[in-house]
């Protein structure tokens, strides 16, 4: 379970003197390095002026200073509408975010698993293209496509983790998460995994790139294809 830190406690009261009782709700959700700590927040107000971002403004750096993504803001018309058009981000936060003051936004909301679905396959082939490119783009030297795979890792863990989410799965864990959809779109044993544990930014040695890169663009190819095809009943 999440834990609401002090940082996060201060953030809310900052929040509530900017907006009053305009501010309808304050969730935190995210971590750093897998700590229960969350790191990022969302606050929902009746109305968002370009006054109202000014004085936000004025005290991001010292959120940020104190270990703090910059806050999501969200007028209260927007939100209920936001889901469809963002599935995976709010999909993301309402998996897994606690709510710090008011009333949860969330409350009787649910991402549809057809939104969900496209937004995925959206995330995959994106993935697929960017590697392709990337990869003429190296010239085919080896430190080159070392480096595409490190850079890559991190949207590669973002995109099995939103597959998880997809197929009803806890995604807060990459690994789980990783071997799950492993397993469900019949891809080999750490052909996800291995990159997506590198999201860290661990270098790859231009040796493991050279061999491993063509497996890892034919897995994202296969992810791209199980997704694609996926329906609520493959859950």
């Amino acid at each position: 379970m999440l834990t609401i830190s002090d940082v996060v406690r201060t953030l809310d009261r900052d929040l509530h003197q900017l907006f009053g009782e305009r501010l309808k709700s304050v969730v935190a959700y995210g971590s750093v390095g897998g700590a229960a700590v969350p790191a990022s927040t969302l606050a929902v107000v009746e109305s968002l002026t370009a006054d109202d971002l000014r004085a936000c403004a004025s005290r991001v750096a010292y959120w940020n200073d104190a270990g703090l993504a910059t806050p999501l803001l969200v007028a209260e018309h927007e939100f209920g509408r936001s889901l469809d058009a963002f599935p995976l981000e709010f999909g993301g936060i309402l998996a897994n975010h606690v709510l710090v003051s008011g009333t949860d936004p969330f409350e009787g909301l649910r991402v549809e698993p057809g939104d969900l679905r496209r937004a995925c396959e959206v995330q995959a082939r994106s993935h697929l293209l960017h590697l392709r490119e990337g990869y003429l783009e190296t010239r085919g030297r080896s430190d080159a496509v070392a480096d595409l795979i490190s850079r890559s890792a991190g949207s590669l863990a973002a995109l099995v983790k939103s597959v998880a989410r997809l197929q009803g799965r806890p995604s807060d864990g990459i690994e789980a998460a990783a071997r799950h959809v492993e397993e469900a779109s019949g891809l080999g044993r750490g052909s996800l995994s291995e990159i997506a544990l590198c999201a860290d930014g661990r270098p790859f040695s231009s040796e493991r790139a050279r061999a491993i890169f063509p497996d890892y663009l034919n897995a994202v190819s296969q992810l791209t294809n199980f997704i694609d095809r996926w329906t609520i009943s493959d859950r």
